[in-house]
C-alpha cells in the first residue's frame, strides 16, 4: 500500500505544474517523436542514409556520445568536496549533479545504439547471454564501466533520497563505500573511452597518450559549466536552495580544468608540428584544410575561440563572479568543448584514410533529427528525475507529508 501510494503521488507531481512546464515537456516529446520517426526511416533504409562512410563511419552520433560521456563522468567534481571535503554548499546540491549523470549516460547509450547498423545485435553485449571479448576488447570494457557508473549513480542518489523521503538519516557507513567507488569509477569511464580512440595505432590523430588526460581535463570544463547553468534553473523555478557559493566553486573548477585543457592541446601542436611527420595530416585538415578540402576549419577556429574566451572569463574572479559573464562562459564552454571533442575529434581520426584519401563527412537531415530527438529524451529524462528529487530533498515530499495529506 505505501509503495502504490507513493508511486500515485509521484505520478500525480509528474502530471501538474505551471503552464511552463507543460510546455517545455510538450516540446520534449514532439522533438523526441520526430527523432523516432527519423530513427525508424533510418533502421528501414540501413546506415546509408547518413553521412557515414566506409571511410568515415562514425560521426555526429560518436561525437555526442563523446561529449556526453565527459558530462557524465564530472559528478565526480561534485562528489569530491561535498563528501571527501565536506563542503556544505555543494554536498548541498550533488544529488541533482548525479542527476544530469543519470540522464547523460542514457543519451551515451542511445547515441551508441542509432550508430548501430544491426541494434537487434546489441544483446550480444549483455553479460552472460553475449560475449565481450574481455579483457582484451576496450569496446566490452566501454559497456563495462558505463553500466556500472550508471548504476552507482542511480543506487547512491536512489538510497539518499528513500532516507529522505521516509525523513530518516542517511547511513553513511553503508553508503560511504559507493561513493568512494564511484569517484575511480567516474574517472574510468572517460579514460577508456580515450583507450578506445588511442588503441587504434593506424589513426595517428588519436593515437596519443595525452588523450586520456586531455578527455578529462575537457570534461571537467564542459561538465560543470553545464551544471552551472542547470542549478541557476532549479533554483528559480523551484524551492532547491542552491548557494551562490557552489557556483563559484565550480567556476574556480573550470578555469584551472580548461587551463590543463588548453595547456594539453597546445603541448599536442608542438609535437605535430615541429616533428612535421606525415601524422601532421589530420591536425593540418582540421586547422588548415587539406588537398582543398576543409568543411571543419570555421568550426574548429570558433571553439578554440570561444575555449580561450570562456577560460579568461573564469580565470578573472570579478567576471566568474558576475552571473552575466558566468553564464555566458559557461555557455562558450559548452560550444567550444562539444565542437572540439565532438566532430572535431571524431573526423580528422578518419582523414586521411590510410590510403591517403580524402573523403569528407557531412551530418544528413537524418542524423540531425535522430540526435536533436535523443538530445530531447535525455533531457526529458533529466526533467521527470528532477520532478521528484527535488521535492523530497525540500521536503515537500515526504512519507510524514504525505500520510498526513
Amino acid at each position: 500500500m505505501e509503495r502504490s501510494g507513493f508511486i500515485s503521488s509521484a505520478v500525480k507531481r509528474l502530471v501538474t505544474g505551471p503552464p511552463l512546464y507543460y510546455a517545455w515537456v510538450l516540446a520534449l516529446l514532439v522533438t523526441a517523436v520526430v527523432g523516432v520517426i527519423a530513427y525508424t526511416a533510418q533502421l528501414k533504409q540501413g546506415l546509408v542514409v547518413t553521412g557515414m562512410t566506409s571511410f568515415v563511419s562514425w560521426g555526429l552520433y560518436i561525437g555526442n556520445f563523446t561529449f556526453l560521456v565527459g558530462v557524465a563522468a564530472a559528478a565526480v567534481l561534485l562528489i569530491i568536496p561535498a563528501y571527501l571535503y565536506e563542503f556544505g554548499p555543494i554536498k548541498e546540491i550533488v544529488i541533482v549533479g548525479e542527476a544530469l549523470a543519470v540522464s547523460a549516460l542514457m543519451m551515451c547509450m542511445m547515441f551508441v545504439t542509432a550508430d548501430l547498423g544491426r541494434p537487434d545485435r546489441i544483446w550480444h553485449l549483455i553479460p552472460g547471454l553475449g560475449i565481450l571479448n574481455l579483457p582484451s576488447s576496450m569496446l566490452g570494457w566501454d559497456i563495462v564501466v558505463l553500466n556500472g557508473y550508471l548504476f552507482l549513480n542511480l543506487f547512491i542518489p536512489g538510497y539518499i533520497l528513500v532516507r529522505a523521503y521516509q525523513v530518516k538519516e542517511v547511513n553513511m557507513k553503508f553508503i560511504l563505500p559507493f561513493i568512494l567507488l564511484s569517484i575511480p569509477w567516474a574517472v574510468s569511464i572517460h579514460t577508456v573511452t580515450a583507450f578506445i580512440y588511442n588503441g587504434l595505432a593506424a589513426r595517428p590523430f588519436w593515437n596519443a597518450s595525452i588523450l586520456a588526460p586531455r578527455f578529462l581535463a575537457s570534461a571537467f570544463c564542459s561538465g560543470p559549466a553545464l551544471i552551472i547553468l542547470l542549478f541557476q534553473v532549479v533554483r528559480k523555478y523551484s524551492k532547491f536552495h542552491v548557494k551562490d557559493e557552489a557556483l563559484f566553486k565550480l567556476a574556480e573548477i573550470v578555469a584551472v580544468a580548461m587551463a590543463v585543457n588548453l595547456f594539453l592541446a597546445a603541448a599536442e601542436f608542438f609535437k605535430e608540428l615541429y616533428s612535421d611527420t606525415h601524422h601532421l595530416a589530420p591536425l593540418e585538415y582540421l586547422y588548415w584544410g587539406f588537398h582543398g578540402k576543409g568543411s571543419l576549419v570555421p568550426w574548429v577556429w570558433t571553439a578554440m575561440a570561444f575555449n580561450i574566451a570562456a577560460f579568461v572569463i573564469f580565470l578573472i574572479p570579478k567576471t566568474r563572479k558576475n552571473f552575466v559573464t558566468l553564464n555566458l562562459g559557461a555557455v562558450l564552454i559548452i560550444c567550444g568543448i562539444w565542437i572540439e571533442k565532438g566532430m572535431g575529434l571524431i573526423i580528422p581520426g578518419f582523414i586521411p584514410s590510410p590510403l591517403g584519401r580524402v573523403w569528407e563527412y557531412v551530418p544528413t537531415t537524418i542524423e540531425v533529427l535522430v540526435s536533436m530527438g535523443i538530445w530531447a529524451i535525455g533531457l526529458l529524462i533529466l526533467t521527470l528525475i528532477l520532478k521528484i528529487i527535488i521535492p523530497i530533498e525540500t521536503g515537500e515530499f515526504t512519507r510524514a507529508g504525505r500520510v498526513a495529506a
